[in-house]
């Protein structure tokens, strides 16, 4: 009886160590749930003290470059946000945060992120600014399915929400900031919450 169990203590631990080499697993739940809450607060000024809100593919804001700032700063913050909770996750861990796994996970979403970025500004450029918030759900949607092959699966399941609801704001494109401000707030904190509790507490 003693050695079954060892041997299934064994399989158990191989079984840790190769998903530990093949998947990145210091993604945090608390990074999700700040990431909804910028993303919450940052559409709630852009409505309330920018006006923003397009109804038409072809949309003109005279605060439009307000809105952009406000945007690259949740960005910005989201990001620094995530990499702090992740690497003291890891550090809790005895992990390093980068390794083979991770870049493999930044790979897979660069793509869709970079292409989505440029063809994001070109339609700035042209005024077509409606579709601009359906566009980052889905490319954003398109660099979560694409990292979901290198950590949990809920990130992938995070990547449809988000490809599903890029397309509905595609069709009712006067709901845009709402379903924007879903996908990017509301799915975000729900990650965050179902992550902490499911993984870390």
């Amino acid at each position: 009886m003693s050695n079954e169990q060892d041997y299934l203590k064994n399989i158990a631990e191989i079984r840790s160590m190769m998903e530990r080499s093949s998947k990145f697993l210091s993604l945090s739940g608390w990074a999700g749930i700040m990431a909804g809450f910028y993303s919450l607060a940052g559409a709630w000024i852009a409505y309330s003290y920018f006006g923003f809100d397009p109804d038409e593919i072809s949309y003109s804001s005279p605060e439009l470059t307000k809105v952009i700032a406000l945007a690259l700063g949740i960005l910005v913050t989201a990001l620094v946000t995530a990499i702090y909770f992740s690497w003291s996750k890891a550090n809790k861990k005895g992990e390093k945060i980068w390794n083979s796994t991770s870049r493999r996970l930044l790979a897979s979403m660069a793509v869709p992120l970079a292409v989505g970025g440029i063809l994001i500004i070109l339609l700035l450029m042209k005024g077509l600014i409606g579709l601009v918030l359906p566009l980052m759900l889905i490319f954003y949607g398109l660099a979560l399915y694409n990292a979901g092959n290198y950590t949990i699966k809920e990130v992938k399941i995070m990547g449809f929400i988000q490809l599903i609801l890029g397309l509905i704001s595609s069709w009712y494109v006067e709901y845009g900031l709402l379903l924007w401000a879903s996908g990017f707030g509301l799915v975000h904190l729900i990650y965050g919450i179902y992550m902490y509790f499911r993984y870390e507490r």
